[in-house]
């Protein structure tokens, strides 16, 4: 499992010291856009998200929570190879949505929110889709709690990943610590974007090395 603490719950004012700090011991960065629109909350914006590409080697995770999301990824230009999840909850054609966003910019990959049932995303993901994220909690706000039942949805989504031979990553978000993080890898997680469990502790950096301990990397 790869672990990219989310800058949503970052001191912004001392960004580019806890990217530093983190970046030898994770596996990349989890950037949440939002609109105001699509979620109720206004976070950061592509500027944001190209000076951070300047300042880490690592991969950065750009999670749309936004109605148009193209718009803003076309602003984006440091991002070469960035992972882009859209929510499925917009109803867009993501067929086109792909070749909206230059693919030398973004791998486009499929969010759903807590309600929404996992089928929905199993026609998507049958068209060349590789990346799902699953929504722990409700949208928009860091420091909830984890939703219990997002561990059935992880496995629904890791059995038709086995049944149905095809290859994509399963990735969580929300709500995510040192108490649910071991069964999330057991059951199929790939990649996790973690903000209080890592930033709301004295020490973000050991709070992070304690998760890598507890999934065994």
């Amino acid at each position: 499992m790869k672990i990219y603490p989310s800058l949503m719950a970052a001191d912004l004012l001392n960004l580019e010291l806890a990217i530093h700090e983190l970046e030898a011991h994770c596996d990349g960065f989890h950037i949440d856009l939002m609109d105001n629109h699509f979620v109720p909350n206004l976070t950061m914006g592509p500027d944001f998200v190209n000076a951070i590409s300047k300042i880490t080697h690592k991969p950065v995770w750009v999670h749309f929570l936004t109605e148009k999301p193209e718009s803003l990824a076309n602003m984006m230009n440091c991002c070469f190879g960035i992972q882009g999840s859209v929510h499925i909850e917009l109803n867009l054609n993501f067929k086109e949505l792909r070749k909206k966003i230059s693919e030398s910019k973004m791998n486009i990959g499929v969010a759903l929110n807590p309600k929404t049932p996992i089928e929905k995303a199993f026609p998507i993901i049958e068209q060349g889709i590789n990346h799902i994220l699953l929504m722990s909690v409700e949208p928009g706000f860091s420091g909830q709690g984890f939703l219990p039942e997002s561990i059935e949805k992880l496995k629904q989504l890791n059995n038709f990943r086995k049944t149905s031979g095809l290859n994509f990553k399963i990735a969580l978000d929300g709500g995510i610590n040192e108490t649910n993080i071991l069964k999330l890898a057991q059951n199929g997680c790939d990649e996790v974007g973690i903000g209080s469990g890592i930033f709301s502790q004295s020490d973000p950096v050991l709070a992070l090395k304690k998760l890598y301990a507890i999934i065994g990397k």
